[in-house]
C-alpha cells in the first residue's frame, strides 16, 4: 500500500508511493482542496495540466449537499466531477465542531445544525463511515474532535479521549468492510507533545493505512505548529504515510516535509486568490496593490498558464472590476505554485547521492 522509495540523506524527509484504488499518488504531494466536489475556479482539467495527484472532498459539506445518497445513486464522487484520479475525504469534524454554537457532543455521537437550513443532523463514528462508502472516496477520515486554540491541558486530554474512543469504533467498523479504501487515523492532542505522543501509542499498532496530524493550523503560532510535527512525526510509524492536516503554505511544507512529512491539504491557494493574493518566489503577494497598475510583467517566473499569457497589470485590472477570470487565473497559478515547489522537493531527495 505505500512504499518509501528513498530517504534524504540531509533531514527525515523521505520519498514515497502510496497506492490507491483509483491511482497511485507520489509523495510527498499537495493535495488541492475540493470541499464541494470541485477546486473552486478549476475544472478537472486544468489540474491534470498542473499536474495535481489527488484532491480532497468534505464529508459534512457533500452530507448535505447533494447529499452522500445522491452520490451513490450518481456512481459516487469520481464520475460525478469527472475526476479520475485519488480523492480524499475528511470526516467534516472540523466544521461540524466550528458551528459550536449549534452542536452538542455525545460520548457516542454529535448532533448539529445544518448552516443551510438549520435541520437537526448526527454524525457517529460509524455513520461518517459510511457517508464516505457511498461517496467512493480512496482515503477515509475518522469523526473527531479538532480542540479550538487555544486551550487547556485538561480541556484537551477530555476531547482526546472522546476523539480515540469514536477513532477506534470506526476503524473496527471499516475493518469489517468490504472495501478497497484506505482509512487514517488522526493523531489529536493540541499543542502538548506528550499528549499527541499518548495518541500515538494509543493507535500505531492498530493497523490504519496512515496517519494524520490534526488539531494543528487553527489559530496557533507557527513556532508552536513546527514543534508538534518535529516533536511528533518521528513517533509514527515509519511504514505508513504521515498527512499534515490543513497545512500548505509555502513557508510551511519544506520544514515540514524535513521532518517526514508526506502529504498535505491547504484552502489558503483559492482562497488567498479571491482576494488577489498570489505566491512567488521572493513571497506573497496582493495584486491588488496600486503599484501593479501599469505593471506588464507576469506574477512570477513561472511555466503557468497564467504566468505564460497575463500581466500583472491585466490580472490586477480583473480584480478591480470584480471580472470571475481574475480569481480563476490567480487560483491557477497558486495551486500551480504548491503542487511544483512540492514536486521539486520530492525531485531533490531523488537527485540526493
Amino acid at each position: 500500500m505505500f512504499k518509501i522509495i528513498k530517504r534524504s540523506k540531509k533531514s527525515n524527509a523521505r520519498v514515497g508511493l502510496l497506492k490507491t484504488a483509483h491511482g497511485d499518488i507520489q509523495t510527498p504531494v499537495f493535495m488541492p482542496v475540493g470541499t464541494l466536489a470541485t477546486v473552486k475556479g478549476m475544472t478537472v482539467d486544468n489540474l491534470n495540466e498542473i499536474g495535481a495527484q489527488i484532491i480532497l472532498a468534505n464529508t459534512y459539506h457533500l452530507s448535505l449537499r447533494p447529499t452522500t445518497e445522491r452520490l451513490e445513486q450518481y456512481g459516487g464522487i469520481h464520475s460525478f466531477m469527472n475526476w479520475k484520479k485519488p480523492i480524499l475525504t475528511d470526516s467534516g469534524g472540523y466544521q461540524v465542531f466550528s458551528l459550536s454554537k449549534t452542536r452538542k457532543i455525545f460520548s457516542d455521537r454529535v448532533e448539529f445544525k445544518s448552516h443551510l437550513d438549520g435541520s437537526l443532523k448526527v454524525f457517529t463514528p460509524q455513520n461518517v463511515i459510511d457517508h464516505q462508502r457511498r461517496i467512493g472516496s480512496d482515503i477515509w477520515m475518522p469523526l473527531d474532535i479538532c480542540t479550538p486554540y487555544p486551550a487547556s491541558k485538561d480541556d484537551v486530554r477530555k476531547d482526546m479521549a472522546v476523539t480515540n474512543k469514536w477513532i477506534k469504533d470506526a476503524h473496527g467498523y471499516w475493518d469489517q468492510l468490504d472495501t478497497k479504501s484506505l482509512f487514517f487515523s488522526i493523531i489529536q492532542g493540541g499543542m502538548y507533545p506528550d499528549l499527541r505522543k499518548e495518541c500515538v501509542s494509543e493507535f500505531k499498532d492498530m493497523g490504519f493505512s496512515g496517519f494524520a496530524l490534526g488539531g494543528v493550523s487553527v489559530g496557533e503560532p507557527r513556532e508552536e505548529m513546527e514543534e508538534i510535527v518535529a516533536s511528533v512525526t518521528p513517533e509514527l510509524p515509519e511504514d505508513k504515510p504521515r498527512y499534515l492536516m490543513g497545512v500548505g503554505l509555502p513557508e510551511n511544507m519544506d520544514f515540514c516535509i524535513q521532518q517526514g512529512i508526506d502529504m498535505f491539504d491547504c484552502v489558503a491557494p483559492a482562497r488567498l486568490a479571491r482576494h488577489g493574493h498570489v505566491f512567488t518566489k521572493n513571497g506573497k503577494i496582493n495584486l491588488k496593490n496600486k503599484q501593479f497598475q501599469d505593471d506588464l510583467t507576469p506574477i512570477d517566473d513561472c511555466d503557468c498558464m497564467t504566468c505564460q499569457s497575463y500581466s500583472k497589470a491585466y490580472l490586477r485590472h480583473l480584480l478591480v472590476c470584480k471580472e470571475m477570470l481574475g480569481p480563476i487565473l490567480l487560483s491557477y497559478h497558486n495551486i500551480h505554485f504548491l503542487v511544483k515547489m512540492v514536486d521539486k522537493i520530492r525531485n531533490d531527495i531523488l537527485a540526493e547521492d
